[in-house]
């Protein structure tokens, strides 16, 4: 196999990863309507870096005021009304309007009299892993 001048594969590998479509968002909200709360969509694809959901939030509904302390998160509004719950105040979001969530700030959603359905994007939190008993002693000064 060839490489390029970085070292990378020329010509693509059996394991080099290939952009693909995951989800027609249109077709699932078209599809869910006023259905299930929650989340219907989830990004699982393995090795991946992101993380993403398509969430449903039933009329009336509310995504708790909370503060994401270590991600930024991108929300896009796919189908319905809510209104972005913040620090300032609120802020009305509709169909189409792509909002930054910026680490450290406190938000909730509220979703409107037809209920919300949004796309959530954010950077992948790596997974729990066990240590042995004495990893946490390494981390402390002086520690081994």
């Amino acid at each position: 196999m060839a490489a390029d001048d970085s070292g990378s594969p020329v010509g693509g590998a059996a394991d080099t990863p290939l952009p693909r479509v995951l989800c027609d968002t249109a077709e699932l909200v078209s599809l869910v309507g006023d259905g299930p709360a929650g989340a219907l969509w989830k990004l699982a694809e393995p090795g991946r870096q992101l993380d993403a959901n398509v969430v449903r939030v039933p009329a009336g509904g509310r995504v708790g005021t909370h503060t994401e302390p270590d991600l930024d998160v991108l929300l896009l509004v796919l189908a319905g009304e809510a209104a972005l719950v913040c620090a300032d105040g609120e802020r009305p979001l509709r169909a189409g309007a792509l909002t930054w969530l910026p680490h450290g700030s406190a938000r909730g959603v509220a979703a409107g009299p037809d209920g919300v359905t949004y796309l959530t994007v954010h950077r992948r939190r790596p997974g729990m892993r066990i240590q042995p008993p004495d990893a946490a002693d390494r981390l402390r000064p002086g520690g081994g």
